[in-house]
């Protein structure tokens, strides 16, 4: 699929992985298992996670860390796809 295709289909998704505090390191393993599950993730990054940082920062650090690709970020907000 291309990335606009996959755009579209983040539009409608849910966010099911929140980063807070505790920082990325806290939901590697667990936006890891949701990539095994489905094709893409809709992660939400609080502002606590990115203090220091841009949301394209940590998304970018996050998908490395998951060996996944970043297909957008809108506001504080990313999509995630293997």
């Amino acid at each position: 699929m291309d990335t606009q295709e996959l755009k579209q289909q983040a539009h409608d998704l849910d966010v099911t992985v929140w980063v807070g505090k505790s920082g990325i390191d806290a939901v590697v393993d667990e936006l890891d298992d949701q990539l095994d599950d489905r094709d893409l993730v809709k992660v939400k990054l609080l502002r606590a996670a990115r203090a220091g940082g841009s949301t394209e920062e940590k998304a970018a650090d996050l998908a490395d860390r998951v060996n996944a690709e970043l297909i957008e970020t809108r506001g504080h907000t990313a999509v995630f796809y293997r």
